[in-house]
């Protein structure tokens, strides 16, 4: 579990509600898929920034991207504006527009099988709660500096754990 990530460290004095803003790129990535994975998160904060990273040896390319922005999110020591970008549309499609049917439906899909994933997208639904969140959707291996690092970083992760 990453330690938190103090978006307004106390030798700060205090600062105006729209200065707590933490801007987030995940990603995560398997090779092979299913199989190890690894998944990263930067987290910037004014001029503050930090890299957390982590792997999986037998995982799914969901469950990381999945597991990157949770992991980011619980990072957060008090509430947060955040915008959060990231390059999969099952994360950003299933946290803005699926999510709320399946909680409805009792963690089933519209076709009415249980949610893949389900822990994890509990998990990311507990660290949404604190937090106002705009979720930004970035196309992968576009050019993105960010995306890219986020990329690189997770890549790294996985071939560290393996």
């Amino acid at each position: 579990m990453p330690t938190e990530f103090d978006p307004m460290p106390t030798e700060f004095a205090p600062a105006p509600l729209d200065a707590t803003l933490v801007e987030i790129w995940t990603d995560g990535g398997c090779k092979p898929n299913p199989g190890p994975g690894g998944w990263a998160a930067i987290l910037r904060f004014g001029p503050h920034e930090r890299e957390l990273t982590g792997h999986d040896p037998a995982t799914t390319n969901n469950r990381m991207e999945l597991t990157a922005a949770a992991a980011a999110l619980e990072a957060l020591s008090r509430p947060c504006t955040v915008v959060l970008h990231t390059d999969s549309e099952y994360v950003r499609n299933g946290i803005t527009r699926w999510s709320t049917g399946w909680v409805r439906r009792n963690w089933r899909n519209a076709s009415g099988d249980p949610v893949a994933n389900m822990d994890l997208w509990r998990r990311l639904l507990d660290a949404v709660k604190p937090h106002q969140i705009d979720w930004r959707w970035v196309r992968g291996h576009a050019g993105d500096l960010m995306n890219e690092r986020a990329d690189r970083l997770a890549t790294r992760a996985r071939d560290a754990g393996t």
